[in-house]
């Protein structure tokens, strides 16, 4: 009987029918605190066999190939490979049963696919990817027209916990003036709230990508998922996208 499928996320998107996606919460492993329990990732200073027992699971619950990566909070696109952790920020494949995984704990997953149920991608935004660039170069390796494309926003920090100072404002709004809507002037003087939905949503929209959904999981209040900015001694849940197999 499966350990996972009563708690994961599964995203709520007109995907095709051959598009598949999850999102894993913090039950259904074998990890202890504080990375109870379905901790995934394995740089945090987990116990490793925990980490690879957790990642087995999630590979036997849906028969896939995970291709997990190196996240750097920049903006490579790597060809999703499972037997490659390559150092990057997101993946994309047309190949059935690999899984573009990215692994988070307040930065924001998004998951791509087309139309056609032919490609997928999945991308790790934190606000320096997301400002660097990491969903406009997803698009990019994807190489489908923007009306053709899907979007999904995966559960991130929430507009009323994500306090930044004013360089991060600057750094979205010398490129894209209109994300000043995204920021909300803190008690602090200096220093904002940010949506970074909103920022996500305005820089895809920059390029023509309106078909995005998801967004409103705050992981700093909700306690299914992990969060950095609640304990920084914590683990990491996953992402996932990925075709299946014809």
């Amino acid at each position: 009987m499966s350990t996972l499928t009563p708690d994961l996320l599964i995203p709520d998107w007109p995907a095709p029918a051959a598009v598949r996606a999850c999102v894993t919460t913090r039950n259904g492993g074998v990890s202890l605190a504080p990375f109870e329990s379905l901790n995934l990732g394995d740089h945090v200073g987990d116990d490793p066999a925990a980490v690879a027992e957790n990642r087995r699971r999630l590979t036997a619950e849906f028969a896939i190939q995970p291709a997990w990566l190196k996240q750097v909070h920049g903006r490579e696109v790597a060809d999703a490979d499972p037997a490659l952790i390559a150092e990057a920020d997101a993946s994309w494949t047309s190949r059935p049963g690999i899984a573009c995984t990215v692994m988070t704990a307040d930065c924001l997953p998004a998951l791509f696919c087309d139309r056609a149920g032919t490609r997928v991608a999945a991308a790790h935004a934190g606000w320096r990817g997301l400002a660097g660039g990491v969903l406009e170069a997803t698009l990019d390796r994807l190489d489908v027209a923007a009306q053709d494309v899907l979007v999904w926003l995966g559960p991130a920090i929430g507009p009323q916990a994500f306090e930044v100072g004013a360089e991060v404002r600057e750094a979205f709004m010398t490129v894209h003036p209109e994300t000043a809507t995204a920021f909300v002037a803190a008690a602090q003087p200096g220093k904002y709230l940010a949506d970074i939905y909103r920022l996500a949503r305005i820089r895809l929209a920059a390029r023509g990508v309106t078909a995005v959904y998801g967004g409103g999981q705050c992981t700093v209040s909700d306690p299914r998922f992990y969060s950095y900015r609640r304990n920084p001694n914590t683990g990491r849940f996953a992402s996932l996208v990925w075709l299946e197999s014809r």
